[in-house]
This record gives C-alpha cells, sequence and structure tokens, in this order.
C-alpha cells in the first residue's frame, strides 16, 4: 500500500537489507531485480545530489543467485558507475554461462568491472577455460636425452624452457575442495584455503550453531506494522459517559 523500504536511504546509516525469494519459483524475480534497478539509481542521485559524489557508508549488494532474479535493467552500465559512489555489487553464479545466458554481449563488460574475482570450485567448460586463461603460464625445464645406435653409438642431451599453464582446464575441475582462486585488479592471482566459518567469532549466533537462531520469516511478517504518516484513518470521539456505559 505504500513504500517503507526508503531504499535511497540505505547510505545513510548502516542498515541491512534481505530480498528474499524462491529459488525454484521464478515468478516474482522480477520484483528482485526491478529493486535492485531502483536501489542503484537511487542511491547514485542521492550521493550526486546530497553528499558530492560518494556516500557515507558504502553499500554492498550480495547478490546471491545472479542468475536467478532476473536480469537487472543496464548492469553493464551500472556496474561501471555505481563504484565511485561507493556503491559495490557482488554477483555469485554457479557458472559463467549463467551471466552469458542472461546477459549475452553484455557479459564481458560487467565481468571486466569487477576487480576482484573468486572462482569456489566446478566443471562448467567456459568457466574453467576463462579461469586458465586468466591464471597465465609458468616456466618449466624440459629435458630430453637421446641415443642412436648404428655403426657408431652416439648420445645426446637437449635443455629447454618451456611455458605451460599454471593450471590448465583438465586441472581445475580437480582442484582441492578446501581451497580457492582469488584474483584482484593489480595482483596476480592466488591459491587460498578457503575460510572455516565454524572458527569465526560470531558463529555462534547463525542457525547452523543453533536452531534457535533460524529467522522465523511468518513470526516477523506477522508482526503489525506502525501507522504511516500519509495512511488515512478513521477517528472516533469517546466520551467518559460512553465508557462508563460500556463498563456497565
Amino acid at each position: 500500500m505504500y513504500d517503507e523500504l526508503d531504499l535511497d536511504m540505505l547510505g545513510d546509516k548502516k542498515t541491512a537489507l534481505f530480498l528474499i525469494m524462491s529459488d525454484t519459483d521464478g515468478t516474482f524475480a522480477f520484483l528482485i531485480s526491478l529493486i535492485y534497478s531502483i536501489l542503484f539509481n537511487r542511491l547514485c542521485e542521492r550521493a550526486d545530489d546530497v553528499y558530492g559524489g560518494r556516500l557515507p557508508i558504502h553499500v554492498r549488494c550480495l547478490i546471491d543467485e545472479a542468475a536467478n532474479i532476473g536480469q537487472i535493467p543496464n548492469l553493464e552500465r551500472l556496474m561501471a558507475t555505481i563504484r565511485s559512489r561507493e556503491i559495490s555489487a557482488c554477483l555469485v553464479l554457479q557458472a559463467q554461462s549463467q551471466l552469458k545466458a542472461l546477459y549475452k554481449d553484455n557479459m564481458d563488460t560487467i565481468i571486466g568491472n569487477c576487480d576482484a574475482s573468486l572462482f569456489l570450485g566446478g566443471k562448467e567448460e567456459t568457466t574453467l577455460k576463462s579461469w586458465s586463461s586468466l591464471l597465465g603460464k609458468e616456466t618449466i625445464d624440459m629435458y630430453n636425452t637421446s641415443v642412436t645406435k648404428g655403426t657408431q653409438e652416439s648420445h645426446g642431451q637437449n635443455f629447454q624452457k618451456l611455458g605451460k599453464d599454471l593450471m590448465s582446464v583438465d586441472e581445475l575441475p580437480v582442484m582441492d575442495g578446501g581451497k580457492c582462486l582469488l584474483q584482484i585488479r593489480g595482483v596476480r592471482p592466488f591459491l587460498s584455503r578457503k575460510y572455516d566459518i565454524t572458527k569465526h567469532p560470531r558463529y555462534k549466533y547463525l542457525s547452523d550453531y543453533d536452531k534457535k537462531n533460524t529467522f522465523d520469516i511468518e513470526k516477523f511478517l506477522s508482526t503489525k506494522l506502525p501507522i504511516w504518516p500519509v495512511e488515512l484513518c478513521r477517528n472516533y470521539e469517546i466520551t467518559p459517559e460512553d465508557l462508563d456505559a460500556q463498563m456497565e
């Protein structure tokens, strides 16, 4: 009935906004993509008009299952412009081909505007080829020996330096599940061990640690919403006599 999200205010103070939808039913996926589109545009306008180009609080959008929420309009252009306003978008995908199917030729533009890329594992061919090329090559020493037998036996040795893919397409799918690859702009890609979430000091607040911490969406939605300032309400005037009559 009215807007209570105040999307343009997310960069004014620390706020957490959760956009939750079914991961199997995409009926309302367009609402999520619409909210993101409005969010980016409103925040950029507020950053320019109120704060001189940069929001006081950095707004980070963790877009999990980015391929299942529908296409965000003009995402390729937004990815290049929102960074200067203290806004960032983290696209989480199962495979790079999902982004290709959704954004077609704009996929390379979107990926190119991401300063960091994280590979947690997978076996999709497009993703593997991209990461194998991104990792580059390493130098290896090649040593050959030869023996020629005839009237006179001869021996030969040959030393060469060759370039080899740091991790080939067939090596990436069998990468240790406890490790990941991280590439940050200006830094060589490196292999790192995944963080053990159970060692985090706030792990005890998750539902994985205690089922009592599970967020009950039904209970949350059952809470009566406060009256909005512009909402029309009926006013009833009750006199003390009316109250006394009801008590009788």
